[in-house]
């Protein structure tokens, strides 16, 4: 007796569910992907074993480059309009609603405020050629200070951060220690990179950790 031969057909998998899910996460990350800013100079900063977060709002954040030149930012677009503001009115210095609003969206800068409205001005493009040389933290001429206190006006609820380069000189790092202490800011973070704690520190902490 012969067998009889099942017909085998090739299963089919609708893959439309998948495109879907595909096309959903794609979506996802673009909407919520933040861009990275264009900051006018890259730092290399020292690394630590320490593992205490830096805020991700209401921060003050200076940067020193390894070429000594100090740079400001804070984060805040209502903050940064009432501080172009006041800055502008302490140093006789007009700023258009336009320069304004690029300063609002402007990430971290190094100018002079005699020489700020210029470089708003420029386009974005222009403004990643210019070479800027810093905010001044002379004696004679500590801008700085006034970018702190005015902020801090602004946003009371503002903490401040050192970003500092890890070729950067001490003495200019000791004018923005001393910039701050003048201010009677007495507590602030310096960013680091991270480094594995040696073996001995992880011990002592988790000894500490444990309940007695």
């Amino acid at each position: 007796m012969s067998k009889v031969k099942m017909h085998r057909s090739s299963p089919s998998i609708d893959m439309t569910p998948m495109v879907d899910l595909a096309f959903l996460l794609v979506t996802f990350f673009m909407l919520t992907a933040t861009a990275r800013p264009d900051e006018p100079v890259e730092v290399s900063t020292p690394s630590s074993v320490s593992e205490m977060p830096i805020p991700e709002r209401d921060v003050i954040t200076i940067t020193i480059s390894k070429d000594n030149r100090v740079f400001f930012n804070v984060d805040g677009q209502p903050t940064r309009e009432r501080l172009l503001s006041e800055m502008g009115k302490l140093y006789n210095v007009s700023f258009t609603q336009e320069q304004t609003d690029v300063f609002k969206v402007l990430t971290t800068f190094g100018m002079p405020i005699q020489t700020l409205n210029q470089f708003l001005d420029l386009s974005r493009d222009d403004r990643k050629e210019v070479k800027q040389p810093g905010i001044p933290v002379d004696s004679l001429n500590n801008q700085l200070k006034d970018w702190v206190l005015q902020t801090r006006l602004a946003n009371p609820k503002v903490r401040i951060a050192i970003k500092g380069d890890g070729d950067a000189g001490y003495p200019v790092l000791k004018k923005v220690i001393n910039t701050l202490v003048d201010r009677k800011v007495n507590r602030f973070n310096l960013i680091t990179g991270t480094e594995e704690a040696p073996a001995e520190l992880k011990a002592i902490q988790t000894t500490a950790k444990k309940p007695s």
